[in-house]
């Protein structure tokens, strides 16, 4: 049974970063991977790390922070050979830190209860709502009544177009005609209690961040939304602070210390604390 929760107060002059980690599971294992390389044909993707632990050790980890808001992904389609075994470790994550991490990855209402029953605090979708390169409001409501605005995060993950920056769909792998702008994020916000914006261009890469999409996603700023892609130093991380006004929360994944990268995820934790005002 799917419990619902009030909705939270989101002040837009309450300015802070959170860090918000990821589990990203794929073929069972947790991974950091690079996005764009990711084909459910051979369930191949270009892969920068594989970890000896399984999901629900770093969900244990986050736990003991204090952390919030991270989201566990599931990389794997549903009809694929591999996805009982990540399902298996993505609720073992959830279980390991009840109401402290959201869940994404081949989520309807048909089995978001699951998820949000395992203790996930909020389901993550994107192309359940998606059909023929477009958004079917009436697919998103039927989200919305199921398991609650409060309670759904809307991922808008993009690449950059000539045309702008194009959601993409189905584990990054299909663009569609939606294209992230302050008019769509102005209409979907009453949809959902968060985004969660991947910029696939870089994600993985550890090559810097799209700032232009930072700009754009902190000048909205009306409901919390999360970046992701590309940051792989500390200076990515002051930038994205101060192209997104403090108001973009960022996840980091292959450049983190968990994760074979260089950065210490203590550091980074206690940067966007530092970094909060006027709260």
């Amino acid at each position: 049974m799917v419990v619902r929760r009030a909705a939270r107060e989101f002040r837009k002059d309450c300015v802070e970063m959170e860090f918000r980690p990821c589990i990203d599971i794929h073929n069972g294992e947790v991974k950091q991977i690079v996005g764009s390389s990711l084909q459910d044909t051979g369930e191949k993707a270009v892969e920068n790390f594989v970890a000896g632990q399984p999901a629900a050790y770093y969900a244990e980890l986050y736990r003991a922070a204090g952390i919030r808001g991270g989201h566990v992904i599931l990389l794997n389609a549903r009809d694929s050979s591999r996805y009982a075994a990540t399902r298996r470790q993505a609720l073992d994550a959830l279980g390991a830190y009840p109401g402290g991490l959201q869940a994404g990855g081949g989520i309807g209402p048909d089995n978001a209860a699951e998820f949000l029953d395992a203790g996930a605090s909020h389901v993550i979708v994107t192309s359940y709502v998606f059909q023929g390169g477009r958004i079917h409001f009436d697919r998103l409501e039927q989200m919305r009544r199921a398991v609650g605005k409060e309670r759904l995060v809307l991922d808008l993950s993009c690449r950059k177009t000539a045309g702008g920056y194009c959601i993409v769909t189905d584990r990054w792998q299909k663009l569609t005609q939606e294209k992230v702008e302050e008019a769509l994020l102005e209409r979907l916000s009453g949809y959902c209690d968060e985004f969660l914006v991947h910029a696939v261009d870089v994600e993985g890469k550890s090559g810097g961040i799209e700032t232009e999409l930072a700009v754009l996603l902190g000048r909205w700023g009306k409901i919390p939304v999360t970046y992701a892609g590309g940051v792989h130093s500390y200076e990515d991380l002051e930038l994205l602070g101060k192209l997104g006004g403090n108001r973009v929360n960022v996840t980091i994944g292959s450049a983190l210390d968990l994760f074979g990268g260089p950065l210490s995820w203590k550091k980074v934790l206690e940067i966007c604390k530092n970094e909060k005002k006027n709260c």
